[in-house]
């Protein structure tokens, strides 16, 4: 009796049925989220966006080991380019497919830009000038309304024009088979749809010729450049690459909200992304957009149930719910560093890597 293809066919069996259960449970997703609230489906669209952010960072960061923590910025260059091609405030009102693909294009520019003067820098000295460059572009949005408004400075830009495709207006509440379709949940679809699309491109890049050539500098740049890497081309190849996701993310988030000002790019949002690429393990795609969901959801777990837990207990709020929510934030962090160095998901280089130092 032949067993050795009987278990390849119950673990190829097991890994389609697992997939088909996940993609039901993905559809089913936001009418489940709506019966306890919209505001959960939003909570859910951002938390995508996340996903996309950090996949976008996990290429600078983990594939290349470049420190970047100015990532942000590529979201802001996104966003404000969607901004200002689709909304009132030029009058230019291009469609979703084409101001989004021209944001993550802008976006990339501004990462070879970034890249090219770095490309000597490591570590710290990397980490510094990647701050400084998240911070300019913030200032700069900030300030570029005088003397031509360009940005509307700190008012940001509003009136931004929803997502619209093959005649379908993602911010209107539609009803199809018996079930209505709210703004969210159809930005849910879309979002989810983009985010498939990133990890499978994610995945393939970390398998081929040119995620071995970034991890082939992340371990030993001059050992890289020894057997015949361009260093320096495939280092602004990840810096434009990351920044491209940052851009794709950077213009939806805009069409969606349909309001963005310098305020919603500040560095703590680049410290979160960061933060979720290193939780769920550097290099590993799959952990990253574990880190991303968790760091998502779980603050926002923690903000519905702390207020009413300390009414309960003690009648009035001791301490304010955002309070406890970042300590608790940053002792799970911690935490994460102490007992699981390479993440909750490591890649398996990260998992010799700290195995055998």
């Amino acid at each position: 009796m032949n067993t050795g293809s009987a278990r390849p066919m119950r673990h190829s069996a097991a890994i389609w049925g697992g997939t088909v259960l996940l993609a039901v449970a993905l559809i089913a997703l936001p009418f489940a989220l709506t019966a306890v609230g919209t505001a959960w489906v939003r909570i859910t669209n951002l938390a995508i966006l996340f996903v996309l952010l950090s996949l976008g960072l996990n290429i600078v960061v983990g594939f290349a080991g470049l420190l970047d923590l100015g990532y942000i910025a590529f979201y802001a260059v996104g966003a404000y380019a969607y901004a200002l091609l689709a909304s009132p405030h030029f009058g230019v009102h291009l469609p979703f497919w084409i101001a989004v693909p021209i944001g993550a294009a802008i976006a990339a520019v501004f990462g070879i830009l970034l890249g090219a003067p770095t490309l000597k820098l490591r570590g710290d000295y990397l980490a510094i000038v990647t701050l400084g460059f998240g911070e300019i572009v913030r200032i700069i949005l900030n300030n570029l309304s005088q003397p031509i408004n360009i940005t509307n400075g700190p008012q940001g830009i509003t009136l931004i024009d929803p997502i619209r495709l093959g005649g379908i207006d993602f911010a209107k509440t539609e009803a199809f088979l018996g079930l209505a379709f709210s703004g969210p949940v159809k930005y849910y679809y879309l979002l989810l749809a983009v985010m498939l699309a990133v990890i499978f491109i994610g995945v393939r890049l970390q398998n081929s010729r040119i995620g071995r050539a970034w991890e082939a500098i992340r371990e030993d740049e001059i050992a890289a450049r020894s057997m015949g890497i361009n260093t320096a081309r495939i280092k602004l190849l990840a810096f434009a690459m990351g920044a491209t996701f940052g851009g794709i993310a950077g213009g939806m988030f805009s069409a969606i909200q349909g309001f963005i000002s310098p305020e919603s790019f500040v560095l703590v949002e680049s410290i979160m992304v960061l933060s979720m690429v290193v939780l769920g393990g550097m290099g590993n795609v799959w952990g990253v957009v574990l880190g991303a969901v968790l760091l998502s959801f779980v603050p926002e777990l923690l903000r519905y149930t702390v207020e009413p837990v300390q009414r309960t207990l003690f009648g009035r709020m001791l301490i304010e719910p955002e309070v406890i929510r970042m300590l608790l934030f940053g002792l799970a962090l911690v935490l994460i560093m102490i007992f699981r160095p390479a993440g909750i998901w490591p890649s398996a280089v990260r998992k010799r890597e700290l195995a055998h130092p």
